[in-house]
């Protein structure tokens, strides 16, 4: 196992065979964020490698820089030994790369074919797509992978297992030598999943070199042949999966200290104001229960697929639950849309505020009293003046940066657009407010003015409900933290148990 030291040397390939696909030392910088710093990556022919790491480690940007989406700005990325270059998509599927997404964009009013070949389509003598030929290779390709699917048949037609092996045909059609998979279980079934082992034994055996990317230590050392581990941007270690323990990849993928980075705060939670018992919804979580109290903060944390965003929502009113009681303040609550909610005291910041959160296309003052526009409003009409004092007010108290309250909101930074959600849902005067990775896609900056807001929040008595995927924000700001896997509360966890490794371990079922 190779752990990091001060100076990292580039991986020459973890077995004698060349790697046919690699990096090395190769920095990738966005405004305040250094999102890879000299890391190094070879991927073999006939092995799986995994990378390894937590969100933010820099897995994405790896995946973007191999298929050409993004491009360095230091080291250099090897095929077959030689420096080469990725400037746009295609030249990376000219070498033979394609990835397989967790989300891969389909038709449905296309064919499987038409799915499959959609770009680099065959075409015969007059420049014309030949569609016999394209039927014949899609054919091919799919009994490759085993899968039974007639190339005619419109994708809408297909079940959504089905569609999922058409994706991988498509990223196939290239007739490619590295093939990436990012997150290829998250939305699979038991037997699906089963169906995609034996597909990687597959493209194991025709020799291509895999790049596998994964949460589930389960999936990771059943098809992993070598790992590599990135955190913070940098590679902390790799090797051959054999090496290593869960309990090794853990410490590797955590090990950083806390303590500093987020801002002193002192629990002291008031009286109960959220009660849940037995809530559930029929397909995406079930026998969820907690109590949240005045001035608390309380972390969800749980792996993809976990259903803790689909809870929050539920919770919201944005989809209905099948079973299960609220209580606020003691009172029972009936939350059957987003307006029960607010009106209840409940409000929710969504992980996407550019689809979900905000109206990009509308200034800043607008978007903040949007839910607020009762109070503001008399005999009918809006009183501008007090609508343009509730938007300076919240502003103001998180600090937002913009030229004027004019501003659209698409025109500011990411930090400046959640804390433009943040101050809507604040205006209402709530009671609870759930913070969906509050802090995603901001910069570093950023983060730190959202978690001293947080932090000023709760000790301004306000119960604050967390979800994260990052490990040092969940245990730097929360007070308590309970971790979802699979759609059910598998622990809660208080001060005393908030350990990286004791996360991890339940969310992954270690």
């Amino acid at each position: 196992m190779l752990q990091q030291s001060d100076n990292i040397l580039p991986s020459d390939g973890l077995t004698d065979e060349p790697a046919v696909l690699a990096l090395d030392g190769v920095t990738k910088t966005f405004p305040g964020v250094k999102a890879l710093s000299e890391v190094s990556l070879s991927l073999v022919p006939g092995k799986v490698t995994a990378l390894v790491g937590e969100n933010g480690a820099g897995k994405s940007t790896v995946v973007k820089i191999l298929t050409g989406i993004y491009q360095p700005d230091g080291g250099k990325i090897l095929v077959n030994g030689q420096p080469t270059s990725f400037p746009v998509p295609q030249a990376a599927a000219n070498n033979g790369v394609t990835a397989i997404h967790q989300e891969t964009v389909l038709f449905d009013e296309l064919s499987v074919a038409e799915n499959i070949f959609l770009g680099h389509a065959p075409r015969g003598a007059l420049g014309l797509i030949d569609l016999k030929v394209m039927a014949e290779r899609s054919r091919e390709i799919l009994e490759g992978i085993g899968a039974s699917i007639d190339p005619d048949h419109k994708l809408k037609d297909l079940g959504i297992a089905n569609k999922h092996l058409v994706a991988i045909a498509r990223a196939l059609s290239i007739d490619a030598r590295v093939v990436i998979m990012d997150e290829p279980t998250a939305a699979l079934s038991h037997k699906e999943i089963e169906e995609l082992y034996e597909l990687v034994e597959n493209l194991k055996a025709q020799g291509k070199a895999i790049l596998f990317i994964s949460h589930k230590f389960d999936e990771i050392f059943r098809i992993a042949d070598n790992y590599t581990v990135f955190r913070d941007g940098q590679l902390i270690g790799d090797g051959a999966i054999v090496d290593v323990t869960e309990a090794d990849l853990v410490k590797m993928m955590v090990g950083r200290d806390v303590s500093q980075i987020f801002p002193p705060r002192t629990s002291d939670p008031g009286d109960v104001v959220l009660k849940v018992q037995g809530y559930a919804h029929p397909t995406e979580f079930e026998d969820i229960g907690f109590t949240l109290r005045k001035g608390e903060l309380l972390g969800f944390y749980g792996l993809v697929g976990a259903g803790r965003s689909e809870f929050m929502q539920s919770l919201f009113g944005i989809t209905r639950s099948s079973a299960g009681t609220v209580e606020i303040d003691g009172a029972p609550v009936h939350i059957k849309s987003p307006a029960d909610a607010v009106e209840n005291g409940i409000v929710y910041v969504p992980e996407d505020r550019g689809k979900q959160g905000a109206i990009l296309d509308l200034p800043i003052f607008q978007n903040i009293t949007l839910p607020s526009l009762g109070r503001i409003s008399g005999k009918g009409f809006l009183k501008l003046a007090e609508e343009f004092k509730l938007a300076r007010e919240y502003t103001e108290r998180l600090d937002l940066r913009a030229a004027s309250l004019d501003t659209h909101v698409g025109n500011l930074s990411g930090g400046n657009q959640q804390k433009v959600v943040i101050a809507k849902w604040l205006a209402t005067q709530p009671k609870v407010i759930i913070l969906d990775e509050p802090t995603k896609g901001v910069d570093i900056g950023s983060k730190a003015a959202v978690h001293e807001f947080m932090a000023e929040l709760a000790a301004q008595g306000l119960a604050i409900i967390m979800v994260s995927s990052e490990i040092p924000e969940v245990l730097g700001m929360s007070d308590r933290v309970i971790v979802m896997r699979e759609g059910r509360m598998v622990a809660e966890l208080a001060e005393g148990d908030l350990q990286p490794e004791t996360l991890v371990r339940h969310a992954a079922g270690i």
